[in-house]
């Protein structure tokens, strides 16, 4: 039956983004994705009474988006500090880089839901609708097909926060207010989380990545968006978008992990960044 047939006879389609990379970038199993997750979390907080806990439940964090061998256990330090807002937090705004579309604007999707091997994730269609009143903003759902950027960070927030609602967001080359206006539609309170997806510098050698992620990550400390460039971090428009409006709600932003993948699983004389913060 056609779309139109359907809204002719006023049936309503249950529209899912499949999952692109499961078995790729991390497991297709669920009980195997979920174990992976719950791990990486509780090794990250077993280290908590070192960093001073309890602290308050941040209202952004930025993460990366790499293959879970490789940044995962970077991605769960942030999501670490995220877990006691479980029940408290009801929507996710997610937003990162466009790696296969060329972007821009910021790109909602027409999906119902996201689907991960551990099931659907709701859109808040609520969300969409007020990012949609925002310039610079569309509905793109070629930009979303692909995109790892954002869907890696889904079992993350299921496992960590359980059934919550989700507003995947694809940042292409817009200027930071596009972003932070975005953002500010759906800012809301406690129960909203804004997770930023970026890696961090790509392919240069450890000493040499090591001292450019150093710069970044101190950039992003001050809450200083212009000083976030693109050799920095992939999701660079993403970030500074979060970090224009951090500095409008006057969010102090704390670096939470800073490693590469020659730290995590790869070799050390091409190695990729990835950082972890939390906003609060």
């Amino acid at each position: 039956m056609s779309d139109d047939a359907d809204n002719a006879r006023g049936v309503t389609r249950h529209t899912v983004r499949d999952p692109a990379v499961a078995g790729l970038f991390y497991p297709a199993s669920p009980d195997r994705l979920r174990a992976m997750i719950r791990d990486a979390v509780a090794a990250a907080t077993w280290d908590s009474p070192r960093q001073g806990w309890p602290r308050p439940v941040p209202k952004a964090i930025i993460g990366p988006h790499a293959g879970y061998l490789y940044s995962g256990s970077v991605a769960a330090s942030a999501y670490a500090r995220v877990a006691p807002g479980r029940g408290t937090i009801e929507k996710v705004v997610l937003i990162g880089p466009a790696h296969r579309v060329a972007l821009d604007t910021v790109a909602a999707s027409s999906a119902d839901t996201f689907a991960t091997p551990l099931g659907e994730l709701t859109v808040d269609g609520d969300g969409r609708r007020a990012v949609l009143s925002c310039p610079g903003v569309t509905v793109n759902d070629d930009a979303h097909a692909g995109e790892h950027s954002l869907e890696v960070h889904l079992p993350f927030i299921q496992v960590v926060l359980g059934d919550v609602l989700v507003l995947p967001l694809v940042v292409g080359e817009v200027p930071a207010q596009v972003v932070a206006d975005a953002l500010e539609a759906v800012w809301g309170g406690p129960e909203t989380l804004v997770v930023a997806s970026t890696d961090l510098s790509h392919y240069y050698d450890h000493a040499t990545a090591s001292v450019l992620d150093a710069e970044t990550a101190a950039a992003i400390v001050a809450c200083r968006p212009g000083e976030v460039g693109p050799d920095g971090a992939c999701g660079v428009f993403a970030v500074r978008g979060l970090l224009t409006a951090a500095r409008r709600h006057h969010l102090a932003a704390e670096k939470v992990d800073l490693r590469s993948s020659g730290d995590t699983a790869g070799n050390r004389d091409r190695v990729v960044g990835y950082g972890a913060f939390v906003l609060t």
